[in-house]
């Protein structure tokens, strides 16, 4: 068990979850690990937070799932031929703070029956939910904290990943009854370097008093 995790998900695909996947392990010093890999199983999520945060392979858990579809897990999995029960999962042992990326976003298949909240609530872990601006964004990210508070798990913030929206991040911070633990910076190229400096320009005293 892990001494503090946190289940990092997103207002939906592509909003940048793995990029504040990678942000948040540098800035906690924590292990990563995604249960679920659907699609690009040469190079997934686990290898791409560790080509850019440049840790050793010990802070990396093995995936539960490698599933061949890039596609909602449930229906990789039925591509595959395999059953996913959230009895299937359990929280690495690591004396380190742990970030559990999901796939997707909160109401992403896992089964027929349980969706990817189901699973950060099996594993009892607070969410930090990833958003973007876009317009629409902030209709997805208030009701992606809707959803949580209506299944009673706790969000540990906001991350905004790809660009700074004041007055979006404002009202979302105050409807939403959030923290905006931070913006990232859209980057051009995600890679060690850019990586390391998104970690050493947005990590401040709010995000650790929130996260700590």
């Amino acid at each position: 068990m892990s001494k503090k995790g946190f289940f990092v998900s997103g207002i939906g695909t592509e909003v940048g979850k793995t990029v504040a996947s990678a942000f948040l392990q540098l800035a906690l010093d924590a292990d990563y690990w995604k249960p679920v890999q659907a699609g690009d199983l040469d190079f997934g999520d686990t290898d791409r937070v560790r080509s850019w945060t440049g840790m050793p392979a010990d802070r990396y858990h093995p995936e539960r799932y490698r599933l061949r579809t890039p596609a909602s897990p449930h229906y990789a999995a039925r591509v595959d031929g395999v059953e996913i029960h959230l009895t299937d999962f359990t929280l690495p042992s690591t004396e380190r703070p742990l970030l559990v990326e999901g796939a997707g976003g909160l109401l992403v298949p896992l089964n027929e029956q349980a969706c990817m909240i189901d699973l950060a609530a099996h594993l009892n872990l607070p969410v930090i939910l990833v958003s973007r601006h876009y317009l629409g964004s902030i209709n997805h990210t208030l009701l992606s904290l809707e959803v949580l508070r209506k299944r009673n798990i706790e969000c540990a913030g906001v991350i905004f990943s790809g660009g700074d929206n004041p007055e979006s991040a404002r009202i979302i911070e105050k409807l939403g009854q959030v923290q905006v633990l931070a913006s990232l910076q859209e980057l051009e190229e995600v890679d060690f370097e850019s990586m390391h400096t998104l970690h050493v320009t947005h990590v401040d005293e709010q995000l650790y008093k929130a996260l700590g």
